[in-house]
């Protein structure tokens, strides 16, 4: 209900808006007259008088309502019905007004199912920026989790080169060998397609939960390629011939690679598959490994020990290193 106060009917009457203000509040919401004291405590509780409800409860009735005015003789009051004074009509608004920052706002609030959040509030936004026109003196302020995925994916920013530059130094501190260590951490790209996979096949969106999966695979996959290049390295040293040396390392590794990815794999399925409350946090991770650690053991001894075959430089006691062969079959000359 809005009452507006005519401020020059008011002011024929030689009333204030204030005047106005002051009868409505009293009538309406009630003005404090004293205070009821609970004996032997100091509790108290204000006295409110205010109209009765059969007084203030529709619009006719509050247009009656009068407000006591100067007389024109200069002596005493007149009451003056405050449709006189004001107008009153039933209006749409807020319910509350929220502030903020000495600034009024007003808080609309959407979920999102189904799609990432970071893709639906940029078409919000687009949408926005083509069909609302702000008046002069608003401005608006996306919040809520967007603010907690704006903060999450700067620290991931910086959390992932870290992680994949410490573990290329560790990897060199292993390998001692630019080349080992490029070839072991290899097989990250690897790992990361079965994870990209799985989401694209679930419909599963990008999600910071998803990221962390996808740094979870990175560890898990470099410990397969340190595996699989050290013990081919191993078997260089022993003075195997390094044809023999890879299907050496290829049937060795077999099984300890095929039991990393597996255990993991494993691990995590009940929470890729679930879809109570909560899965949609923890899910996009475990969908991530599951599907990385399924396809990683197939890539990392098919296409690592070929990338060994190109690449390693390796050399045993007697100087042993792969020897690469034209297309006919010939053998070529050692680098």
């Amino acid at each position: 209900m809005r009452i507006d106060v005519d401020r020059l009917a008011a002011a024929r009457y030689g009333l204030t808006p204030d005047d106005v203000n002051a009868t409505v509040a009293a009538a309406i919401g009630g003005g404090s007259s004293g205070d009821l004291y609970e004996q032997g405590t100091d509790r108290h509780f204000p006295i409110v008088v205010r109209l009765n409800p059969a007084q203030r409860d529709a619009i006719e009735s509050i247009a009656r309502i009068t407000v006591g005015a100067p007389a024109p003789n200069g002596s005493g009051l007149v009451q003056v019905p405050l449709s006189e004074v004001a107008k009153i009509r039933l209006t749409s608004g807020a319910s509350f007004i929220y502030r903020e920052h000495q600034e009024r706002y007003v808080p609309i609030k959407f979920g999102v199912r189904g799609r990432d959040l970071g893709g639906a509030v940029d078409e919000a936004r687009a949408r926005i920026a083509r069909h609302v026109v702000l008046p002069p003196g608003y401005h608006l302020e996306w919040a809520g989790e967007l603010g907690n995925l704006t903060s999450a994916v700067t620290r991931l920013e910086i959390v992932v080169p870290i992680s994949l530059l410490l573990i290329l130094v560790l990897l060199f501190a292993n390998f001692g060998s630019i080349r080992d260590t490029l070839l072991a951490f290899s097989v990250i790209p690897m790992a990361l397609i079965g994870g990209v996979l799985a989401l694209a096949l679930t419909g599963t969106p990008f999600s910071i939960s998803a990221a962390i999966g996808f740094v979870a695979l990175f560890g898990i996959a470099v410990m397969d390629g340190i595996l699989v290049v050290s013990t081919f390295n191993q078997q260089i040293n022993e003075d195997q011939e390094p044809e023999a040396a890879m299907a050496t390392t290829v049937r060795h590794c077999l099984r300890p690679v095929v039991m990393t990815c597996l255990a993991a794999a494993i691990g995590l399925l009940p929470a890729a598959v679930s879809s109570g409350i909560g899965s949609q946090v923890q899910k996009p991770l475990a969908l991530v490994v599951v599907g990385g650690m399924t396809l990683a053991p197939f890539l990392i001894l098919l296409v690592l020990p070929v990338l060994i075959a190109r690449f390693s430089r390796h050399r045993g006691a007697h100087g042993h290193a792969l020897r690469r062969r034209h297309a006919d079959g010939t053998p070529m000359e050692p680098a």
